[in-house]
């Protein structure tokens, strides 16, 4: 039952787009203009608030961290070589979902190292909801981005060519409840990494 509830609050919560060229080509043009946001700045966190205040999502456009407890993921063996580290090194999990008001912007699987932050920062981020990207911030990081992938696009591939599959229906459109996936890690100022992430973007990020 309480997923069934789940299902109809992210349902009644779902942007609502007509299903027209117009409005597929906006939507393909927001998503796009966000993946570039995202990847010209190393804070996703700060990234999002613009995003959300300029669409006058919530006011104030703040991000909050809910964090999603009970779920731990192991490191995937090919960030622990990203992150050159080897098996012995400590590394705690957070999940969270980066909140703007009452949009879920997106979901965030962060695999980190506390022996490269410091005792303060571990502190906030085992007992607060502050974002990572804040906590850390005094470490002056720089991102590095592994792989960028649009989960679906508003247009379907060679349309252009085949404009029929484009024309408008009398119904809304139909939009995935995830939209977009990054994967980066983050270094520290010193150069080491520290931190890798998995992040994907909802349906959210469309809902104004």
């Amino acid at each position: 039952m309480i997923g069934c509830d789940a299902a109809i609050a992210r349902d009644a919560a779902a942007p609502k787009w007509p299903d027209t060229p117009l409005a597929r080509s906006q939507a393909l043009a927001l998503l796009q203009t966000l993946n570039a946001d995202l990847l010209s700045h190393d804070s996703a966190t700060l990234t999002l608030e613009h995003w959300c205040g300029a669409h006058h999502m919530a006011s104030p456009a703040r991000v909050m961290a809910q964090q999603v407890r009970g779920d731990d993921k192991p490191l995937p063996p090919e960030l622990r070589t990203q992150l050159a580290i080897n098996a012995s090194e400590p590394v705690k999990y957070r999940h969270v979902q980066l909140k703007c008001g009452d949009h879920v912007l997106s979901e965030a699987d962060n695999w980190y190292l506390p022996n490269r932050l410091t005792a303060a920062m571990n502190h906030q981020l085992d007992n607060s909801d502050v974002p990572f990207g804040k906590v850390v911030q005094p470490l002056h990081f720089r991102r590095k981005t592994l792989s960028a992938d649009l989960l679906w696009s508003p247009l379907p591939a060679g349309w252009e060519l085949h404009r029929a599959q484009t024309r408008p229906t009398s119904g809304a459109l139909v939009i995935p409840h995830f939209v977009l996936q990054h994967r980066a890690l983050l270094f520290a100022g010193d150069g080491r990494p520290f931190s890798a992430l998995v992040e994907t973007y909802t349906d959210q990020v469309l809902a104004f």
